[in-house]
């Protein structure tokens, strides 16, 4: 398609954020809007079946296929962190899972000065997106874009491990989204009423593109944002290998995510000056925020292997019986193929004295060494812990100013003692769920991390060598009025106009869950916040830090 050579808003990066922003601000027919994309469209069948991410995830067409650097937090290993490569971005790749996280989370965000963003705040915009299976009410919408449902097959596996939980002291907790977060029960999936996955690209985007004063553009990799003295009027951008200038008369919008968007702020000139300089870019705007306070959720995966043939593996492994779940998909669009990356989820305290909790549990009934290398050839299922806040946080860096370069990730995992002991503390919560009545007949064998594993130490040198991302990549464009920060709290980049970042970048704490909801929360009052800003010219500069 042949673009303009002006829009009044540009949207960089077709992800979990850029999609849903695509969609509302070109709601006004008066508004012309370009949606850019990096990769590919989201043409891949595996991106709509639920279970399909174990075919996009490391798949180079469909994923990124980023890699930290080696990382002495985790013994000097490099992990894979996946990122969307389409349309929806890591929303067509993702688990499925939607969770919101704590209220609490909310309010401290507000409580660090940022105006607008408590749980009070930011609720509606979770109700606006939602159309959910479990009905309206004062938590939930129904109507929005974004298909919201309940799990459909229930194993039992997973109810045993939902009835240990609760020997354990444990509540039951049938909404994790709702009133409280805390307890045990099914997770909700972002699964059409279809059977098939409702990434951003599904929701937002595929009506938004009828309309005439909506553009979007793939393979389209943007090398810089333009400015004029502080303001961003336009992008340097390589569409099918030929370079264009586009302009941008209003506003333009960042949603590459949290590798990319503050990659694309340092080649642009926005970023730590000494480190800008080291690549011989201009510097726009000294700013050594951007691409630090980097948080992700590092999860610890216990593997038990179990005596009786109730876990997918055992199903995966029978050639009839996978036959069958292809042909159940296939006419029906229901069966094993529908679902998602975790069943159960477990939001709960390593300690009782605590006033939220500080873990999270992804329940699998089955087991591999990572999706892409298929189950495992035994009975078994996966229970993924993770800490929800963690204290250790990392940076993004260039590595050149070529924009086809990844940067340099730096995750810092399990540098903080907090982290440390969490990790700790998680397995042996593991272990004592494992170890209940409900659950103990079924357990053949531990077969990670082992019984061998039994002192601290040895705990933690497990997870050092074991642990693994549970891919929620966050902060590295934070919000906030320190002098860290490098957006405000209308997600305007300070002492710049005409630019926000709005993606899961720009959380200046990670939220207590999975990141793709929170994400699409973000988007959702970005464009609320544009549409209000746009009556006030003034309004697009932030102020300085």
């Amino acid at each position: 398609m042949s673009l303009n050579k002006t829009y009044d808003y540009i949207v960089i990066g077709a992800g979990s954020a850029g999609c849903v922003l695509a969609n509302r601000l070109s709601e006004n027919p008066d508004n012309s809007v370009l949606l850019l994309e990096a990769g590919n469209k989201d043409s891949n069948p595996w991106i709509h079946v639920p279970i399909g991410y174990f075919k996009t995830m490391h798949n180079p067409k469909t994923d990124w296929c980023y890699m930290t650097e080696p990382d002495p937090g985790i013994n000097g290993r490099q992990l894979q962190w996946p990122r969307g490569k389409v349309l929806g971005g890591s929303s067509s790749l993702n688990g499925l899972l939607y969770v919101r996280g704590q209220k609490e989370d909310y309010d401290d965000w507000a409580e660090l000065g940022n105006k607008g963003w408590s749980y009070d705040d930011i609720l509606p915009y979770f109700i606006k997106s939602e159309d959910q299976e479990r009905g309206a009410d004062k938590y939930h919408g129904v109507g929005g874009p974004l298909a919201v449902s309940n799990i459909r097959i229930r194993r039992e596996i997973c109810d045993k491990f939902i009835d240990a939980a609760e020997q354990v002291g444990i509540p039951r907790n049938e909404d994790s989204n709702g009133e409280t977060q805390e307890g045990v029960g099914y997770f909700q999936l972002t699964i059409n009423r279809n059977g098939t996955r409702c990434s951003t690209a599904v929701g937002f985007l595929r009506p938004a593109l009828k309309r005439p004063n909506l553009d979007a553009a793939t393979k389209a990799q943007v090398h810089r944002i333009v400015f004029e003295g502080s303001r961003a009027v336009g992008l340097d951008v390589e569409i099918d290998g030929q370079m264009t200038h586009i302009h941008c008369d209003k506003e333009i919008v960042l949603s590459a995510g949290a590798i990319n968007s503050p990659q694309l702020l340092m080649l642009s000139g926005v970023g730590d000056r000494n480190e800008l300089e080291k690549h011989g870019i201009s510097v726009v705007k000294d700013m050594p925020g951007v691409g630090k306070n980097l948080q992700d959720h590092l999860q610890i995966r216990t593997i038990y292997k179990v005596n009786k043939p109730i876990t997918l593996n055992d199903e995966v492994n029978n050639p009839i019986r996978k036959v069958m779940m292809g042909i159940e998909y296939a006419l029906f669009r229901t069966g094993p193929l529908t679902m998602a990356a975790s069943q159960v989820c477990i939001f709960t305290k390593t300690d009782k004295n605590m006033v939220r909790p500080d873990i999270q549990y992804h329940l699998q009934p089955l087991s591999a060494d990572k999706p892409a290398d298929g189950t495992h050839r035994f009975s078994a299922f996966t229970a993924s812990v993770c800490q929800l806040r963690p204290t250790s946080t990392g940076h993004i860096e260039l590595k050149s100013r070529n924009p086809r370069d990844y940067p340099a990730i730096h995750p810092n995992y399990l540098a903080t003692e907090e982290d440390q002991k969490t990790a700790i503390e998680s397995i042996k919560v593991t272990r004592r769920i494992v170890n209940a009545p409900a659950l103990a007949p079924l357990i053949q064998e531990e077969h990670e991390p082992g019984v061998q594993h039994q002192t601290d130490a040895e705990l933690l040198e497990y997870a050092r060598n074991r642990a693994t991302t549970i891919y929620h990549p966050t902060g590295t464009c934070k919000m906030g009025h320190d002098e860290m920060a490098v957006v405000d709290d209308r997600l305007r980049v300070h002492g710049l106009e005409g630019l926000r970042v709005a993606d899961a970048s720009i959380m200046p704490v990670i939220v207590s869950g999975n990141t793709n909801a929170p994400t699409i929360m973000i988007a959702e009052k970005c464009s609320d916040m544009m549409k209000e800003d746009a009556k006030s010219p003034s309004a697009h500069t932030a102020t300085a830090v």
